[in-house]
Formats: C-alpha cells, sequence, structure tokens
C-alpha cells in the first residue's frame, strides 16, 4: 500500500481539495452496498461525523471485504470527491484498502443496533467507539481546556495539591486508607489501635477528599491558584449523582470576598458553557437530538440569565411557603436542614427560573473552615444551583481569624495538631480569602445532558465497581 501521510478525518471532512489522493485511518460504523459498489462509514475519534468510502466491488472483491464489519480497523488510500448523497459534502473513493484489525461479529460487543447505557458500563473498554460516548469525551476534553484557559487568562497559576494526606478537609472521615502494611499482620497496641510506625509514611494516610486546604496556603503566597485534579469519596453511595473517584477544580484567591467568590463562580461557569457552544456544537447537536431535546435550549439559558444571590434563609421561606401551599417534598423543610436536591431545583426551575447562588447557610451544616457571620449562626457560605443538577458549585469565604477557627475546629471535632500547618497561615500574615469546588463531572453532566455522572467519566469508580 502506497504510503501517503494520514489526514484527521475532521479535517478530510472540512476539506474542498477534489480530486487529490488522501489518507484516511479509522475504525468502520457501517459497510452496506450491493454487487457493484459498497459504502464504508469510516470514524477515526476526530470528530462525530464519518467519511463515506465508496469502493468499487470489480476492484476488491466481495472476498477482501467480507472481514470489513463494524470496528473493524482500516487504512484507505482514495481520491477526494465531491458528495453525491444527502448529508456529506465529500467522500473518499477508495484506490487502496488495508485491515488493520478486524471485530468478529460473532464475538464483537457493539454492533449498529443500539445499546442501552448501562450495558454500556459493563464494557467500558469499548463504549468511547460508540456516537455517544465519543461526544461525551470529547466535550470532556474541551471542558478541561476551557477551565484552564479561564485561569490563565485571569492570572491565576495552576497548583498541585497531594493526593495522599493525612488531614480530611471535609471532616466527613470517609476516606480511602493508603498502607503498605500487610492487613493480615497488623500491628497494634495494647488499646487495639493499628501502630502506623511501620507503615510507610509512619502514620496514617489517605486518598484526599479536596486539595482545598493546600490551595489555601498557595493563595496565601501566589494571591490566585487554582487546583484541578482527582480526588476520592469512600461514601457508599449509589446514586446518579455520586462516584468514589472524580475530578475537583477548586480555585482560591487572596483578599476575595463572598462576593468577589460568587462573580467569579458565575463568570467560570458561563465562560465553560460558552466554550461548549462555540467548539463542540456537532457533539452537543448530536446529545441533544438523541437524549436530551432541550439541552441546547438550557445551556443558552444560563448564559442569558444573571445568577441570582439569594440567602438560605430567603430560600427556606420560599420552600416553607410552597409547602403551605401544597408542593410536596420528599425531605423535610426546616431553618437548619440541609437542603436536598428536590428542594435546589425547585429554586432554580420552578420558583426563580434561573440559577441561584445560596448564600449564608447555618454554621452546623457546613465545615469548620468557613467565615462566621456577625450573627453567630451563619456562615458565608455559597452554592450555585442549576436546572436538572441542584448543586453544582460550593463555596464559601474562608474564615481568616485564628482565634474563630481555632473554636470551631474544636466544636466540629476536627484535631488541631492535624491541621498545624493550615492555621500557621492565620498565625503569620493572614488575610481575608475565599475559594469554591467544583465537580468536574457535575459540569459535564449539565453541558451533555447526560442522566447518570457514571457516563461522562471513562472508567467510573462507584461501590463494588472497580473493572478496568
Amino acid at each position: 500500500m502506497e504510503t501517503i501521510t494520514r489526514t484527521k478525518i475532521v479535517e478530510v471532512l472540512k476539506s474542498k481539495a477534489f480530486g487529490t489522493t488522501v489518507n484516511v485511518k479509522g475504525w468502520v460504523r457501517t459497510r452496506r452496498g450491493n454487487k457493484n459498489v459498497n459504502f464504508i462509514a469510516l470514524n477515526d475519534g476526530s470528530t462525530i461525523n464519518n467519511v463515506q468510502i465508496v469502493v468499487e466491488m470489480e476492484k476488491f472483491g466481495e472476498d477482501f471485504l467480507k472481514p470489513i464489519t463494524t470496528d473493524a480497523c482500516i487504512s484507505v488510500n482514495g481520491v477526494l470527491v465531491e458528495s453525491q448523497g444527502k448529508g456529506q459534502t465529500v467522500e473518499i473513493q477508495a484506490t487502496e484498502i488495508e485491515i488493520y484489525g478486524e471485530a468478529d461479529p460473532a464475538t464483537y460487543p457493539l454492533q449498529k443496533k443500539g445499546h442501552s447505557l448501562e450495558f454500556l458500563r459493563e464494557i467500558a473498554h469499548l463504549r468511547p467507539r460508540t456516537n455517544t460516548f465519543g461526544a461525551v469525551f470529547r466535550i470532556r476534553h474541551h471542558m478541561a481546556m476551557a477551565i484552564h484557559r479561564f485561569f490563565h487568562e485571569r492570572g491565576f497559576f495552576y497548583f498541585h495539591t497531594p493526593i495522599i494526606t493525612a488531614s480530611d478537609c471535609e471532616g466527613a472521615g470517609q476516606m480511602f486508607q493508603v498502607t503498605t502494611m500487610n492487613l493480615y499482620d497488623l500491628k497494634k497496641d495494647e488499646n487495639g489501635s493499628i501502630l502506623y510506625d511501620n507503615d510507610f509514611f509512619g502514620r496514617q494516610a489517605s486518598l484526599t477528599v479536596s486539595g482545598q486546604l493546600e490551595g489555601e496556603l498557595a493563595a496565601m503566597a501566589l494571591g490566585a491558584i487554582y487546583t484541578f485534579g482527582p480526588t476520592f469519596r469512600a461514601e457508599n453511595s449509589n446514586t446518579p449523582r455520586h462516584l468514589a473517584e472524580f475530578w475537583m477544580i477548586e480555585p482560591e484567591v487572596a483578599f476575595y470576598e463572598i462576593e468577589d467568590n460568587m462573580q467569579l463562580a458565575e463568570d467560570f461557569i458561563k465562560y465553560c458553557v460558552q466554550w461548549a457552544l462555540d467548539n463542540c456544537m456537532e457533539d452537543i447537536q448530536f446529545l441533544n437530538d438523541m437524549f436530551d431535546k432541550e439541552l441546547i435550549e438550557r445551556l443558552n439559558f444560563v448564559l442569558k440569565q444573571n445568577f441570582i444571590r439569594l440567602a438560605y434563609t430567603d430560600g427556606i421561606r420560599i420552600l416553607e411557603e410552597a409547602v403551605a401551599n401544597g408542593r410536596k417534598f420528599e425531605f423535610p423543610i426546616f431553618w437548619g436542614a440541609d437542603l436536598a436536591s428536590e428542594h435546589e431545583r425547585y429554586l432554580v426551575e420552578e420558583h426563580f427560573k434561573c440559577p441561584v447562588i445560596l448564600t449564608d447557610y447555618p454554621k452546623e451544616i457546613k465545615s469548620f473552615y468557613m467565615k462566621q457571620n456577625e450573627d453567630g449562626k451563619t456562615v458565608r457560605a455559597m452554592d450555585v444551583l442549576f436546572p436538572k443538577i441542584g448543586e453544582i458549585i460550593g463555596g464559601s469565604q474562608r474564615e481568616e481569624n485564628l482565634e474563630k477557627l481555632s473554636r470551631r475546629a474544636d466544636e466540629m471535632g476536627v484535631p488541631q495538631k492535624d491541621i498545624w500547618w493550615y492555621l500557621d497561615t492565620r498565625r503569620f500574615g493572614t488575610a481575608p480569602h475565599s475559594g469554591f469546588g467544583l465537580g468536574f463531572e457535575r459540569l459535564l453532566l449539565f453541558v451533555t445532558g447526560m442522566a447518570n455522572i457514571r457516563d461522562v467519566i471513562p472508567f467510573p469508580r462507584t461501590p463494588r465497581n472497580a473493572e478496568f
């Protein structure tokens, strides 16, 4: 086969260089035709669209083409011509075909017929080859690019926080432990507690639930930073919105008050949505047509709206009035309750009909590091609530006062000996500062319209599931 430099299909489909010979490589979506001519739909992952390969049967023969079935991998040399068919502007008249790898239809689990998303999770090693997951994972890439560009353009520094940590910044205690010890022969003290003296780190260590605390340290030196990395929660949760391993974006900014933080969150999420519409429209259009007919409308809706700023107390009042007027919720509403997704979505989708940033939560339901308000009851927390998702961003102004922070850590059972380094930032040159966390997969749920968080990450990690 003559060696010709490969052209990606996304570029071939834009080309007007009719009459030139090109090379494309990819996986066969379909092959159809008659005894005179066959048509191969070829895709290489660079775009959701296929290029049509026109194959003259007299030249190649049925025996040669027989192994070219769905998801066989081939290389094609051919002449780029203007397409006569609907839905495409170019096609390739094949002159040479090389078969790299066959996919026996008798054993290959992906076929032309549609498959359920549940089935595709069982073959996550093959599902990127489907139109759906090709679209989702291209959008995932573009969202990562948008995040880095947003912060870079605003003078933030990308800061890497540790994945292995001895602190639990959420106070949740549901962490994956990291150890090199023999679990069948653990050394214990006289009280039955495990001794970590001989472990790799000489102390108990876990996978991080957040890079926030270390991010705050960096903000106290670099001014404005963001983290973007994997985080881990050992919660036995099987909901469509939870993963045991997921990615988090966490900006931390010195001298930001809560109002600055809210504006940053709104600007950030609108930037990401606009980037998706500008750079991923073909993939978004496909997902809109296949899964969520309101997806594009909802993305544009978020761009056009100014996000409502709403105090938690006012939000509770609105929800209580809804209940009094006959609205039924599964979970009860009262001041001090941690709002469920159904409550958050009611405020966004039914009451205000636009995204909401809920602020000033009761301190009892929020983390120890959040700045306390003068009323002694609430903290300067902020949650960004979105249609279909509920909470998509959670953040706060951080407590910069050492005495208040220490007292709150004691009240919530966070040992000060474990966070001495964090408290030091309040001892030495403390400053007002704020930040938030965005679960990357939550953003992807919104941008793709997918209904289950397991379908926006390549290899989901959930309870009793660590395949691939």
